[in-house]
């Protein structure tokens, strides 16, 4: 197996709106997207990301949806600079996201934001000025 990930897949509970959220919000290119259809991938640098109904993700992986939001992992977008983590959390904050810890230094020298999806999916925009992630 390569050490590398390839598409995250989200589940979603309002396709539409985190479609939207994804594509005009944040500014997503949506690929392999018809009109009316309940799936989408958002090609990524590196990797992929995919929209798919929460209720079919669980059936789809044999597990039940107890409607909890995930709350054990975060997915990450690294930036080259502080104001462009602001502009992103801004960015995502406008397209409906919601604001758990806005943009600030950090106890490891970069600097910060968390925000979530409207499905709870929790982001992180940050600047590591230690190491390019970009």
């Amino acid at each position: 197996m390569k050490p590398k990930i390839s598409l995250i897949t989200l589940g979603v509970r309002d396709f539409d709106r985190a479609f939207a959220f994804y594509s005009q919000g944040l500014g997503f290119e949506a690929h392999n997207h018809a009109e009316g259809e309940d799936f989408c991938m958002f090609r990524l640098e590196g990797t992929w990301l995919a929209l798919f109904p929460r209720d079919q993700l669980a059936a789809d992986a044999g597990i039940e949806d107890d409607g909890r939001a995930p709350a054990g992992f975060a997915l990450a977008h690294n930036v080259g600079s502080e104001t462009e983590v602001d502009a992103v959390f801004a960015k995502a904050i406008a397209a409906g996201g919601h604001a758990h810890k806005a943009p600030q230094k950090t106890f490891w020298g970069g600097y910060s934001g968390y925000f979530a999806d409207p499905d709870g999916h929790l982001w992180e925009v940050a600047h590591n000025p230690f190491t390019d992630l970009t």
